[in-house]
């Protein structure tokens, strides 16, 4: 099989959903623009790109019908680029990426771009005329709602409320620190609105403390330990990579960040969704032929603390290693867009810190993981 390669990563800003600066964007203008400044860093030829696969959990309203077509219009990109919409939830754009790898593994393109894309602002949980089946209702928590499957997290794996916010802070702090330094930089595209130029994430709370996450009133149960401050914020944003084969970002000069390894899906209790990354990591990791101890980089999607703490304990995962620039508590959860995101931002991690492999995984709401295992190209 062909070596296939991360080539390229961006993403627009990350801002609070309804109240955030991009709430009066329009979700298919947010991805055409991340997409241009994609294709702008990466310097890729467009007319070399195949199709655009394009993550999203709510695919409905403005960020409806076939999007990524619709993106790829609006991105001005060759008539002759595909467009397809994917729809694995949280694990959307994931998906996208391991869709490509899986096309060009067949011989059907070397060029793809992966993206997501979610604006939490415009479509809301669960779209605007949710139909549950009454017969799966009954017998599955399949409509369970998220909070409540991070409370069965925090009580199965007897996680206290104090290691929740202490993980929530360390994710603020991490964050604030990345952005301080510049670090976050490269990855954004800066995104033009009736309200001016966006540059920077908006959901960073720099100023969150132990105590005053102490001070919040449970979210979703209220005998519970999950809060607010230790799930990841309604958020509004996009992301992209750029998927090549190796042999035609050499040929072109791109930028190479890691190669794509292995790759995996699984299925768990939909009742406790955010143990999803913990099958499907050890998968990945066997079918890469490594451990958890040769992981130099790892980007696991924050959806709430308590289920993080609880894959970061099963896997066996070294806290330093985890999150590096702050997690979805802290950056925010887009929901199509994360998948893009977090394997864009593993990738990127690999080159800068000098490691060797690096993984990127989420849970799945309904029951699901996903992982993706990257490696450092020299």
């Amino acid at each position: 099989m062909q070596s296939v390669v991360i080539a390229g990563y961006a993403r627009s800003p990350f801002h609070l959903a309804n109240k955030g600066a991009l709430a009066r964007v329009r979700p298919d203008d947010l991805a055409a623009q991340v997409i241009r400044g994609l294709i702008a860093k990466t310097g890729v030829e467009p007319s070399d790109i195949e199709d655009i696969i394009v993550g999203c959990a709510f695919p409905e309203g403005e960020q409806g019908l076939n999007v990524a077509r619709l993106i790829g219009l609006l991105a001005d990109l060759p008539i002759s680029v595909g467009g397809m919409t994917v729809n694995r939830f949280c694990g959307s754009s994931m998906s996208s990426i391991q869709i490509a790898m899986g096309q060009i593994a067949i011989g059907a393109g070397e060029v793809f771009v992966c993206a997501g894309v979610e604006s939490m602002s415009r479509v809301p949980m669960m779209g605007f005329n949710p139909l549950p089946n009454p017969a799966l209702a009954k017998k599955s928590a399949a409509y369970m709602g998220m909070g409540e499957t991070a409370e069965n997290v925090a009580t199965k794996y007897q996680i206290p409320r104090a290691e929740q916010e202490a993980l929530a802070v360390e994710s603020q702090k991490r964050a604030a620190a990345a952005r301080d330094a510049g670090k976050l930089i490269d990855e954004i595209v800066p995104i033009e609105t009736k309200g001016g130029t966006v540059t920077e994430d908006g959901t960073i709370r720099a100023e969150t403390t132990a105590e005053g996450l102490a001070g919040l009133k449970p979210a979703f149960d209220a005998n519970g330990s999950v809060t607010a401050g230790t799930s990841s914020p309604l958020t509004d944003g996009a992301s992209a990579v750029l998927v090549t084969t190796e042999e035609y970002a050499r040929a072109h000069g791109l930028p190479i960040l890691a190669r794509i390894k292995s790759v995996a899906i699984s299925g768990c209790a939909p009742e406790t969704m955010g143990l999803g990354p913990i099958l499907s990591s050890q998968k990945a990791m066997e079918r890469a032929g490594i451990s958890a101890a040769d992981l130099d980089v790892v980007e696991l999607n924050e959806a709430f603390a308590s289920q993080a703490l609880a894959c970061i304990k099963d896997l066996g995962l070294d806290l330093a290693k985890v999150n590096i620039d702050g997690g979805a508590i802290a950056i925010g959860h887009p929901l199509g867009a994360t998948g893009a995101r977090i394997v864009g931002k593993a990738a990127s991690l690999l080159k800068r810190e000098g490691g060797k492999y690096a993984l990127a995984s989420q849970c799945i709401g309904g029951g699901q993981g996903i992982a993706t295992v990257l490696e450092a190209v020299e």
